[in-house]
């Protein structure tokens, strides 16, 4: 069976891309959870070549980084993309730009399942980013006509967009109403719920995430089963 290397819930978005795939998509695997300390990078790079989550191990073969983790499942499992070949190279092309790009929004909305925030003052670099992103989600939305970016399937683009989902939510971020139906839809999947409420359940708490999202936004409420610090 595979592991799967991860950390934090309710702070890891690039954790959150294969294990939604896998849950949604029914692949097993074993949940290995690692805690982010002010300096892991020792206690990770036992399991991670590049001493960050997450990493799928799969018997001798150690798959780092989201985008690998995700070409490696589709070896053998054909459903974690589209099966047409243009829903296929669009769904990659998306997954890619959100892999390397949206840097304004990574920053200025970081990831916190728990906590609703309002955000001081968007930059002109967010607002970019968000226009881009709505684009893209109504590019996906139109041209194949599902429930989802690339059809009717959650595939894996789907995947790389869920932690954007929950920071839509959390930020109450503004898109057109088709792009904020999809948005709903990812965070009424049962495996996007599960770690919603595992997120929530976590105690221990990340000061430099604390602190980066005390950067940019005003906390407005905390669904955390612990809200201190440390």
């Amino acid at each position: 069976m595979y592991k799967l290397h991860i950390a934090n819930k309710n702070y890891s978005s690039w954790s959150l891309r294969p294990w939604v795939l896998m849950k949604t998509l029914d692949i097993p695997f074993e949940e290995i959870k690692h805690i982010f300390k002010e300096d892991n990078y020792g206690q990770f790079k036992a399991f991670s070549p590049s001493a960050r989550v997450p990493v799928l191990i799969d018997g001798n073969t150690v798959v780092w980084d989201s985008l690998a983790i995700t070409e490696y499942l589709f070896e053998s499992y054909d459903v974690v993309w589209p099966k047409r070949r243009e829903a296929r190279a669009w769904a990659r092309s998306a997954a890619a730009e959100m892999h390397s790009s949206f840097q304004s929004l990574r920053a200025q909305c970081p990831m916190s399942v728990g906590i609703v925030a309002k955000l001081k003052k968007p930059a002109p670099e967010l607002e970019k980013d968000l226009l881009r992103l709505d684009e893209l989600f109504l590019s996906g939305l139109e041209q194949f006509g599902g429930m989802f970016l690339a059809g009717e399937a959650f595939t894996g683009v789907d995947a790389f967009f869920c932690p954007v989902a929950f920071r839509i939510k959390n930020y109450n971020i503004e898109l057109s109403s088709k792009s904020l139906d999809y948005v709903e839809r990812l965070l009424a999947l049962p495996s996007m719920r599960e770690w919603h409420r595992q997120a929530l359940e976590e105690w221990e708490r990340d000061p430099m995430e604390e602190a980066q999202l005390d950067r940019y936004a005003y906390r407005i409420n905390d669904f955390r089963k612990n809200n201190k610090i440390g």
